[in-house]
């Protein structure tokens, strides 16, 4: 029974998904850090910036697909630059 059409974009999403919690997993063990300020004034992490990251990510796909700005593609160069920001200052 197919509950779900896995097709190869679906298996990498969740592969880089997979991918992304097991390399923050092993940085948070291997080099431990301590929480830092950032614009939100707010202690954060590496791992709650990646959870900002793609929790942000979800909704600029969501905005980028319901405001119908053009191929979904270029919604992940905005992504990125979000993810840089977020990263850098978050």
């Amino acid at each position: 029974m197919a509950w779900m059409a896995w097709t190869w974009p679906t298996a990498a999403f969740f592969a880089v998904i997979a991918t992304l919690l097991i390399t923050f997993t092993v940085l948070a063990i291997r080099f431990p850090e301590t929480p830092r300020k950032g614009i939100l004034q707010i202690e954060t992490t590496r791992g709650d910036r990646l959870f900002i990251t793609l929790l942000g990510s979800a909704f600029l796909n969501l905005a980028w697909l319901g405001l119908g700005f053009g191929p979904q593609p270029y919604a992940l160069i905005v992504c990125f630059i979000y993810a840089l920001a977020v990263f850098r200052w978050v």
